[in-house]
């Protein structure tokens, strides 16, 4: 895809490290003192549930600006059926450049993306106030539950899309969120040394 001076593609692998390196820019001290998630993906890239067709980088005059990937993952219907789904992230657009339309364009092209592929839904994490833009509604709309959540807690974090229309019908049973998106808290900090120095602030609005 190329708009104007906007390219989106698939990441090479000379450039894995300066994906990371974006990723935890965008996410540092967000939602926790520092970030996991240039760790996650880092991890993720060998998984087998990554996939390699769906794992895009954007370019802005030829300057990384943003990136989003997809894994493999499944629903475990309550008539026993396991219902292979995808789920998405880190998605992240450059600090600069974020509330300006970029992470819009660079969502609805990989969705697309995947829809090409036969995907039949995205289940992830997400804020309602931007994702629903793109087409993601509450989970439980779908009649999927997040796994470990006790019963009438908060879902609201919790969305889907459909890539086919209909592809739930019928369906519900509890989202597995794959394995390979649970790291070890301290692996994550020896790999952090290999990045230049950032500080780590804890503020009111983080989760973690």
């Amino acid at each position: 895809m190329n708009i104007n001076d906007i390219t989106i593609r698939l990441e090479r692998e000379d450039e894995q490290r300066e994906v990371e390196s974006l990723i935890r820019d965008s996410f540092w001290n967000v939602y926790r003192p520092g970030c996991l998630e240039h760790y996650v993906i880092n991890r993720l890239r060998s998984d087998p549930a990554f996939v390699r067709e769906l794992n895009f980088v954007m370019e802005k005059g030829g300057q990384l600006i943003g990136q989003n990937m997809f894994v493999r993952t499944l629903i475990k219907a309550d008539d026993g059926r396991d219902i292979e789904v995808l789920t998405m992230g880190p998605i992240s657009i450059r600090n600069d450049l974020k509330r300006q339309g970029f992470g819009r364009v660079l969502l609805d092209y990989s969705l697309e993306r995947a829809a090409a592929m036969g995907f039949g839904a995205v289940l992830f994490e997400g804020n309602i106030g931007f994702y629903g833009g793109s087409g993601f509604d509450y989970a439980r709309n779908f009649g999927i539950r997040y796994h470990d959540l006790p019963e009438g807690a908060d879902d609201s974090f919790f969305l889907c899309k459909e890539l086919k229309a209909g592809f739930l019908d019928g369906i519900t049973g509890v989202y597995l969120t794959p394995q390979g998106y649970y790291v070890d808290e301290g692996e994550a900090e020896e790999f952090d040394k290999l990045f230049p120095p950032k500080v780590k602030q804890k503020l009111d609005s983080q989760i973690f």
